[in-house]
């Protein structure tokens, strides 16, 4: 999931998207939190602090946790569960599942198109905000889109949309 700077705006999410998140969080808080105070107080047990790598490695850890911490907080704090009832499968939006065939090899992949806040490509999660999926929002079953990425250009026709 990418690292988005989070706004006062509506943060739409799936309903598994916003579980996601919430584990997210409570293994942070309750375990990975832990874990690292924990590893403060042994480094402390070794000595002089401004000399001590693995207690600046677990004050590094600490931070980096404490602001994850506060950015699934404020995404939490902004997010808006898509509703089932809310999901196109007349055309691709936030939430629709997508099939598609690569026009050149022939390959078909099917994704769900979700927010940015929940995307991750490896897990079929595709954000409507990449280049994938902001050429093909809006686009109804039968379309071929033409979409630029790092590799060139590749063409998906959508053979199907669903919930």
């Amino acid at each position: 999931m990418k690292s988005p700077v989070v706004n006062a705006q509506e943060i739409v999410l799936t309903a598994e998207g916003y579980a996601r998140i919430e584990k997210e969080l409570e293994h942070l808080s309750r375990v990975e939190r832990k874990a690292v105070a924990d590893r403060i107080r042994e480094a402390k047990d070794f000595g002089e602090l401004t000399e001590n790598a693995e207690y600046e490695e677990a004050k590094s850890e600490q931070a980096l946790i404490e602001g994850r911490l506060l950015e699934l907080r404020q995404i939490l704090s902004h997010a808006v569960i898509l509703r089932e009832e809310d999901i196109s499968t007349d055309h691709v939006g936030i939430g629709s599942y997508v099939r598609v065939r690569d026009l050149d090899t022939g390959e078909e992949w099917e994704f769900r198109m979700v927010s940015p806040f929940e995307a991750d490509p490896d897990e079929d999660r595709i954000s409507h905000e990449s280049p994938i999926g902001e050429a093909l929002m809006g686009h109804k079953v039968g379309d071929v889109v033409e979409v630029n990425i790092p590799a060139g250009k590749v063409r998906y026709q959508i053979l199907d949309i669903h919930k």
